[in-house]
């Protein structure tokens, strides 16, 4: 006989509070650990289908590690060296690129940007606060990455997690299997299938469409001599698993950019706002329909929304459940309505009713 309806809400309660008590103690100490399980998870599919032309499991973890090994030191070498540089360049350059747009404001409105105008003073403000924070920001993220990220955590650490998570990815699948409770197995099974399809079609597809966007993004914008463009096509590329955020945002920058490189020169102008509308329409009807599919589960707002609240109690490890976190409630959450249309509380007698 299953255990009454209470006490499997008390027992899941239980799991689920010690659950969000670990990962906010040990936030730190399981980084290393969740974010093997993360690149795992991504690369469990290639893993497989290596399997199915032949390869071993071992052999086929063991292929994906080198290329994978290799593309992360060519992107350390090549890629970061010029983002980094680029990004202190924009800090650095921000109270500069204020003053000439007040510059330009005073030149064309001399009566609204006089020198004790409020408006006046706030730009200047911002061009102070720009460069302090902007400073105070990266050596944050350097002095936390030191501290908590170290540097034997990124190149030891996390690689030899994935690699063992990954050569045992589907040994750990059967095995939890195994230990579901049977009278709720079915259900938990077709919960973690949906769960799965909503991960696999975001984290997967939209993973992908990052990277393209991202690369697009900043070798199109460095093509036109966009100083900085390497930033803010990577910031663009980042931020577009949002819909629209990414363009939007991006093209803002960029465009604000421009306006001060290339004033007067239109063409460049315009190649730097085509560059944003073929990025739009690229991601809008080619990458994000076959990549991600038109029915992924996870509204923007509540994305947002679960960023927003993961990233405040637990930090940066917050920030990497979130997505996970957010699928699994928006599943349980429709399972729970769709029980719930099927209720006797839902229909009332007249959803019962024979004819």
């Amino acid at each position: 006989m299953g255990l009454p309806v209470k006490d499997q809400w008390k027992r899941w309660g239980i799991a689920g509070t010690v659950f969000f008590v670990v990962l906010w103690l040990l936030g730190d100490v399981l980084l290393p650990f969740i974010l093997g399980g993360a690149v795992a998870y991504c690369l469990d599919p290639i893993a497989d289908r290596l399997e199915k032309i032949g390869f071993s499991r071992a052999l086929a973890t063991i292929t994906i590690t080198i290329i994978s090994g290799v593309a992360f030191i060519l992107a350390a070498l090549l890629v970061v060296p010029a983002l980094v540089q680029q990004l202190i360049g924009l800090v650095d350059i921000a109270p500069q690129l204020t003053q000439d747009f007040r510059a330009a404001l005073t030149e064309r409105f001399p009566e609204l940007l006089d020198s004790d105008s409020q408006l006046s003073q706030s730009l200047a403000s911002i061009a102070d606060t720009i460069q302090s924070k902007g400073g105070q920001l990266l050596n944050g993220l350097v002095s936390s990455a030191l501290g908590v990220v170290n540097i034997i955590v990124l190149l030891v650490l996390v690689p030899v997690i994935t690699f063992y998570l990954l050569m045992d990815w589907d040994r750990m699948v059967l095995e939890i299997d195994r230990l579901l409770p049977r009278d709720h197995a079915p259900v938990i099974r077709e919960l973690a299938r949906d769960i799965n399809k909503t991960l696999a079609s975001f984290i997967r597809g939209q993973g992908t469409v990052v990277l393209i966007l991202g690369a697009y993004y900043g070798l199109a914008l460095m093509f036109v001599g966009l100083q900085f463009g390497l930033v803010v096509g990577v910031v663009a590329g980042l931020i577009s698993f949002i819909p629209y955020i990414g363009a939007l945002v991006g093209g803002v920058l960029a465009f604000g950019l421009a306006l001060f490189q290339f004033w007067g020169e239109w063409v460049w102008l315009g190649a730097v706002a085509a560059i944003f509308f073929a990025g739009q329409f690229l991601e809008g009807n080619i990458l994000t329909p076959k990549l991600v599919g038109n029915s992924v589960g996870l509204h923007p707002v509540w994305l947002i929304f679960a960023l927003s609240v993961f990233g405040a109690l637990f930090g940066f490890v917050g920030l990497l459940v979130a997505v996970p976190m957010a699928a699994t409630i928006g599943v349980l959450v429709r399972f729970a309505l769709g029980r719930y249309q099927d209720s006797r509380l839902y229909q009332g007698t007249s959803g019962t009713s024979k004819d």
